[in-house]
């Protein structure tokens, strides 16, 4: 099974990247020379050993060098992936979906697309467009994660709620972030709409995907690695998971998720994205490198039955304890209301997010259950305040539906 979305295209002529200054309009950023980049290494594949702490933190990588990976990431899984006996348990209970009581949900999905709100310097702004699609403005760029603006994907039914932004009211795309390369994260229909100069980061092994279809500007990290484009610093993190797009391509490419953080505010913001995750241990890790996290958009659905994806999807209890494992000040759902990938019913996520939440003890403020479609605004942290507090109004946008793209 081939990867049928899209041609390999040819590839323009090279391109550098083009930092993003704070400040510039979106509409004059242009360019920059291309960093000299040693030549290609061969990376071991391991993970790397244990740091002592964020200020033991590696430099950053250079932007867009060509690396060598091993043939298979399979030695980072933290758990067996599934054989023969549990493909056919999984076709002999038919529990792929939910059943009419489950859909009878979807009308009361939370859809409420709005016009993206302002940032202040210094604070972040996040629009939820569906399942693991999140519009990020930090550090004076505009990032999307695991873009997905398609109809459908392959494999599942149409998305059960449109595109919370439509394509053409987007700011210009400073740079995007892949988790991983399953089909409802790495969509090759929307990744042909960017320019092919948008700068790209992904996951170890996947930048050759990105390059035969004419993506120029690709930088993939290893775990705990990072790159810096403009005002942010992007650190790709672990994650309980796996990868596979093909029949013959399982591990081929690595998996995880990412920490976001403005480099040029007084009191930086950091946001960390998790893609699609089980829970483990890599959670407490994560904290442990990344203390006061302010964001951290983590996945509550697509779980069942638990006995086939509770390795490699987090289910609404396991993500509040991440959240807690992490010391984040505010988690915000993700991965649910979009696309029907599993069994439970389509409105449960978000009914086990808030009970978990609430049996936890943590301040409902602090949980940001965004509709599709709104978005949050998190002002600049008073520099020494330390306490996580907001520094601006938060505010979710409500407008008429603005449709899908």
């Amino acid at each position: 099974m081939r990867d049928r979305t899209d041609a390999a295209a040819p590839a323009p002529a090279p391109d550098p990247f083009a930092p993003v200054v704070p400040g510039r309009p979106a509409a004059t950023r242009r360019p920059a020379p291309l960093p000299q980049v040693p030549e290609p290494e061969r990376d071991s594949g391991r993970a790397p050993e244990r740091e002592a702490g964020p200020e033991r933190a590696r430099a950053p990588r250079p932007l867009g060098e060509h690396r060598r990976w091993p043939r298979s990431f399979a030695d980072r899984l933290t758990a067996p992936l599934p054989g023969v006996r549990a493909y056919a348990r999984l076709a002999r209970e038919g529990a792929f979906r939910p059943g009419p009581e489950g859909l009878r949900g979807i009308p009361d999905l939370p859809y409420e697309p709005g016009p993206l709100p302002p940032v202040p310097p210094g604070g972040i702004c996040v629009t939820w467009a569906g399942h693991a699609s999140w519009v990020l403005r930090i550090g004076g760029s505009t990032v999307l994660t695991d873009p997905v603006w398609s109809r459908r994907i392959l494999g599942t039914p149409a998305r059960m709620t449109p595109v919370g932004v439509r394509w053409e009211d987007l700011p210009p795309v400073d740079a995007v972030v892949i988790s991983h390369n399953h089909y409802d994260h790495l969509d090759a229909p929307t990744l042909k709409r960017l320019p092919r100069h948008t700068p790209l980061f992904v996951p170890a092994g996947l930048a050759g995907w990105f390059r035969r279809r004419g993506f120029t500007r690709v930088t993939d990290l290893d775990w705990w690695e990072s790159a810096e484009l403009g005002g942010v610093r992007f650190e790709f993190v672990p994650a309980h998971h796996w990868s596979k797009r093909s029949l013959i391509d399982t591990c081929r490419s690595l998996w995880g998720g990412w920490i976001l953080t403005d480099t040029v505010g007084a009191a930086p913001r950091k946001l960390y994205f998790a893609g699609d995750t089980g829970y483990g241990h890599w959670f407490g890790e994560i904290g442990r490198r990344h203390p006061g996290i302010d964001l951290a958009l983590l996945p509550v659905g697509a779980y069942a039955p638990r006995w086939w994806l509770g390795d490699v999807h987090a289910d609404p209890e396991e993500a509040v304890r991440a959240h807690l494992d992490l010391g984040a000040r505010r988690m915000a759902p993700m991965h649910w209301a979009t696309f029907v990938l599993s069994a439970e019913p389509v409105m449960e996520p978000l009914h086990r997010t808030l009970a978990a939440w609430s049996a936890a003890g943590l301040p409902r403020e602090d949980l940001w259950d965004l509709p599709i479609g709104a978005s949050r605004v998190l002002g600049p942290e008073p520099a020494g305040s330390g306490d996580g507090e907001e520094g601006g109004e938060g505010k979710e946008a409500k407008v008429e539906a603005a449709g899908e793209a």
